[in-house]
């Protein structure tokens, strides 16, 4: 897929997430394996966290979705790290001439606590991100017993990020 960037300068894309969680794997957020009695499940770690952050950077840069990129009909992803698949958006986003700016991102989870865990996520993410820990930000809230979320049966994770355009439009679209 091609991106179409309309104008030179800044851009911003929002990815969201969603998993359940199930017995018998590790709950992995932000690419830190966080202690709990279950993790989420899906065909990769289910990183709800990275994930989010990964479609927010992919539509920021107007170049299509994890799924299309990396998805979960090949067996090649099967358990993968939601950490190495940002590091692969990463490369995409560059691709487009990009440069990522900031990410902002929230958790939304009833249990367990992750704010413990807020440093070495942002820390694992702006390593595979290529920036500073200080642009990216990592919050949680909870559901306060609504919902899905809220009967802790899974979590999901909202994100924008923001993109500034390399170089212009001409120049890129003639070397494409």
């Amino acid at each position: 897929m091609k991106p179409n960037h309309g104008t030179q300068g800044y851009r911003t894309g929002i990815g969201y997430d969603a998993h359940p969680f199930v017995e018998g794997r590790p709950l992995v957020l932000g690419g830190v394996n966080v202690p709990h009695a279950r993790g989420l499940g899906g065909h990769s770690d289910a990183d709800v966290l990275c994930h989010a952050i990964a479609d927010a950077l992919l539509g920021a840069a107007a170049a299509g979705d994890i799924g299309t990129h990396f998805p979960d009909t090949e067996s090649r992803y099967r358990g993968v790290s939601s950490i190495v698949l940002l590091g692969g958006v990463r490369d995409l986003v560059a691709k487009t001439g990009a440069r990522i700016v900031n990410v902002d991102s929230v958790l939304v989870i009833e249990e367990p606590r992750v704010s413990p865990y807020f440093e070495e996520m942002r820390s694992r993410i702006a390593e595979a991100l290529h920036v500073e820990p200080g642009a990216i930000s990592v919050k949680a809230t909870r559901n306060e017993g609504m919902g899905f979320i809220g009967r802790a049966e899974g979590a999901a994770a909202f994100a924008v990020a923001t993109l500034v355009m390399a170089e212009s439009d001409e120049r890129r679209l003639k070397s494409e």
